[in-house]
């Protein structure tokens, strides 16, 4: 007696396999982090993370134009600010001629069609390396939400088309809403990170803007990697603020939030594979330890199987290379 179903016979060969095939990786999937510095003619390779860059405005251009001709249409920007322009009040956040402002009109004066998303949280602008404003040792939420909202609206008046709050303060995303709203920015998306762990994945990406916390940690903001159940809570509540895509940030660790929040949401949910992930792997490949292009191909696969609908990750640019060839 032979079994009258075979599940091998949907796997025989490549042709079969993409026919059958759940979920694929294309151009389209992805949001590419881009690191603005000032100066001219820089191109920095950031050490902790090869093959990885900080960029002054003159070079931006042309790497905006590769990632456009590669079919990337989307970035995310975020911006190396000066030690001397740092406080406890994100004051050079605000200024219209900003490296952030600057950084994202000139990707929509060289590529129009871009979709631009904006870093918002004030670590790259504080003087203690923290996401929001400090008093007496401690992150205070509803003051650091009001200039998270001038912040956005500043960008979008730059051009962004989505902001991106990567701060994690409560109620942040209707404050930003209605500040767009107010202003006549009806159009400007939000992408929260709705779900954002304090996690020690992200050393590298602090090493690239110098934005680790000068004192503590971000535990009392960002997410307890232990919980679970109170991610699908932050993520309707910024749902319902106004929210119109929605972040798990890591990525690899955190998959079974991906799955839960798509589960029970419509909404776009993004996935952010962070700095900590593509340096392992860029180590280990270097190494000769794993297959740099399968793994990386598997992992990307891994957040789509999981729900994810855009993935923001390093490895944007190796992927349109090699879907590419």
């Amino acid at each position: 007696m032979y079994p009258l179903q075979r599940p091998r016979r949907l796997r025989n060969n490549a042709a079969i396999r993409s026919l059958v095939a759940e979920n694929t990786i294309t151009v389209d999937d992805f949001i590419v982090p881009l690191f603005v510095v000032e100066g001219k003619g820089v191109k920095e390779e950031i050490a902790s993370m090869p093959n990885y860059f900080r960029y002054s405005l003159d070079v931006l251009e042309e790497e905006v134009k590769e990632l456009w001709a590669l079919g990337l249409k989307s970035v995310l920007v975020f911006v190396k600010v000066p030690d001397e322009l740092k406080d406890n009040a994100g004051t050079e956040a605000l200024n219209s001629e900003g490296l952030m402002q600057r950084a994202v009109r000139k990707i929509k004066q060289v590529i129009p069609e871009m979709v631009v998303m904006t870093d918002v949280a004030l670590d790259p602008y504080s003087s203690y390396g923290h996401d929001g404003i400090v008093e007496d040792g401690y992150i205070i939420n509803d003051k650091t939400v009001e200039v998270l909202a001038k912040m956005s609206l500043s960008h979008a008046e730059a051009g962004a088309d989505f902001v991106a709050p990567s701060d994690m303060m409560d109620g942040r995303i209707e404050a930003i809403r209605t500040i767009l709203e107010d202003n006549g920015f009806v159009n400007t998306g939000i992408m929260s990170y709705s779900a954002k762990y304090a996690s020690a994945f992200y050393g590298p990406f602090r090493d690239a803007l110098d934005s680790a916390p000068g004192f503590g940690d971000k535990k009392t903001y960002q997410m307890n990697p232990a919980n679970r159940k109170v991610a699908l809570t932050e993520t309707i509540l910024d749902i319902q603020e106004g929210a119109d895509i929605v972040m798990v940030k890591p990525g690899l660790a955190y998959l079974d939030i991906v799955r839960d929040i798509a589960n029970e949401v419509e909404t776009p949910i993004a996935v952010y594979q962070v700095s900590g992930e593509y340096a392992m792997l860029k180590a280990a490949a270097e190494k000769g330890w794993l297959d740099h292009d399968q793994v990386m191909m598997e992992q990307l696969m891994a957040f789509k199987r999981a729900g994810a609908s855009l993935i923001a990750s390093y490895f944007a640019k190796d992927v349109a290379l090699l879907l590419k060839k």
